[in-house]
């Protein structure tokens, strides 16, 4: 029982997790693109302050006097930074500032001398400040780069290089700040998220927990419609379906129950005979009277009643053969020409006890060329129960004929079972098919139940069965003979491989 109940999916434990593993992959995505944003925001407001020193920077080279003026003589070397300007880079506490300046040979001409050159990727643009990452000392800096042509050197293409640099140290600190203003929150949010799930999946499957007590709670017996008016409407489908099973259920229980009390009481007549037959020889024999003509009479009435229940009791399981869906389904190739000969023979004795003419029409057996996919037995009731019909209806003197029409294209074989009876009006042959039914105005003693049982075959093996006239109506009344009747089936056929038309 453990393992069955293992395999059973829970479908609230499903939509959750479609549910939730979305936001489960997300998530890290999440935090790895907020983490390259955030980086992008913090690398901006620096970037810009950074480029505005290194282009401060150039301008001051660019403008440097000349050998021999008045700030040269007071001892201040060229392109070194003034005073203000280098407690400017340096004022920065949390990061180091380096900067260079590189002569037009490629000099150092002032500032840090570990500072990486970058590479020269041309065309080169004057005054244009470039950025990039780099390393000095194993530490990784950010570098703002401009090439500057000094004064008195327009048009020449030798320019001087100058480079301001930064540790990362505040970046780092505000991606963080981000990061964590943005991850943290979710921190709190996605559990949150969860919850709600939870509780919606909760309240959206409550409606199919109702239903299932509702259905537990019924009666075994109960099969009334589930009512639709207080279910979800993605369950509605669901419940019609159950709705058509239970009707369709409750249908073949009637029937069931209705076969089985009509059953019961074809039963009771034969049954009862036998006990009367049996009491009455018995009270002969009791006071002395009895003789061996009356116990002979007797024991023919028992003999005939014994027979009638065995062949209710017969009838009865040949309808639940033929109702057997298993059954049924176990199909092979079948010659109906065989099943139909064998048949015939089988009741000539009878035939001939009642002064019919029984007689098949048809290819022979090794003749046939057609085949049918079917069920040997419950064909061969089916065209038993035919002839039995038109054996118990057809009086004295009268003819019954077996025939079986083969489809020149090969399409369908057609099997006829007709008589010189009274035929069957047109109002009662749907009826005929209902079991334990008899048509009005006969006095046959019979079980009622061959014409279901072939009908209930036919259904099985997909075929189509009909009922006419033999002879016209107004002919028959001028001949003073029955119309008679001709039962049709018809099968769906193939031809024999290799076979001769």
């Amino acid at each position: 029982m453990a393992a069955e109940s293992s395999s059973h999916r829970s479908l609230f434990g499903e939509i959750l997790d479609w549910m939730l593993a979305p936001l489960l992959v997300i998530w890290p995505i999440s935090v790895a693109l907020t983490w390259l944003v955030a980086q992008g925001i913090a690398n901006k407001p620096y970037d810009r302050e950074l480029g505005e020193m290194a282009r401060t920077l150039g301008l001051q080279v660019a403008t440097e006097p000349a050998p021999g003026d008045a700030t040269a003589r007071k001892g201040r070397s060229r392109y070194a930074l003034a005073p203000e300007a280098a407690a400017l880079l340096r004022a920065d506490e949390s990061d180091t500032v380096y900067y260079q300046v590189l002569g037009l040979r490629g000099e150092l001409l002032s500032g840090d001398a570990q500072l990486p050159v970058p590479e020269a990727e041309p065309p080169i643009v004057p005054w244009e400040v470039n950025k990039r990452f780099d390393e000095i000392n194993n530490e990784a800096v950010r570098v703002a780069y401009l090439w500057v042509v000094p004064e008195g050197q327009a048009g020449s293409d030798r320019m001087m290089l100058v480079q301001v640099a930064e540790t990362l140290g505040k970046r780092s600190r505000l991606t963080n700040e981000i990061i964590k203003g943005v991850i943290l929150p979710q921190f709190v949010i996605l559990p949150l998220a969860v919850l709600l799930v939870w509780l919606a999946l909760a309240r959206g499957i409550a409606p199919l927990n109702d239903l299932q007590r509702r259905i537990r709670s019924r009666d075994s017996s109960d099969l009334s419609p589930i009512d639709e008016q207080r279910i979800p409407e993605e369950v509605a489908p669901l419940v019609r379906a159950i709705n058509d099973l239970l009707e369709r259920l409750d249908q073949s229980i009637r029937s069931q129950k209705h076969f089985l009390a009509d059953a019961a009481h074809q039963l009771k007549t034969p049954l009862a005979g036998l006990r009367t037959q049996a009491e009455l020889a018995q009270r002969e024999i009791d006071e002395g009277r009895s003789s061996p003509a009356e116990l002979r009479r007797s024991l023919k009435h028992i003999a005939l009643s014994s027979q009638r229940a065995a062949h209710m009791v017969n009838q009865l399981l040949a309808m639940a053969r033929a109702e057997d869906q298993e059954h049924a389904a176990r199909r092979s190739e079948v010659n109906l020409a065989v099943l139909a000969i064998e048949t015939v023979r089988d009741f000539v004795p009878r035939a001939m006890e009642k002064r019919l003419d029984l007689g098949y029409e048809g290819p022979e057996a090794s003749q046939a060329s057609l085949r049918i996919s079917g069920h040997p037995l419950l064909i061969r009731e089916l065209i038993r129960n035919l002839v039995d019909n038109a054996l118990l209806y057809t009086p004295g003197g009268g003819t019954i004929t077996v025939r079986v029409v083969e489809d020149p294209f090969g399409q369908v074989c057609v099997l006829q079972v007709e008589d010189s009876g009274p035929g069957i009006a047109e109002s009662e042959r749907d009826k005929v098919f209902q079991p334990f039914y008899r048509a009005l105005g006969t006095n046959v003693d019979g079980s009622g139940l061959g014409l279901a049982i072939v009908r209930e075959i036919v259904q099985q093996h997909e075929a189509e069965i009909a009922v006419d006239d033999t002879r016209p109506r107004r002919q028959a009344e001028a001949e003073g003979v029955g119309p008679g009747a001709r039962f049709t089936v018809r099968f769906a056929a193939h031809p024999l491989p290799n076979a001769a038309h």
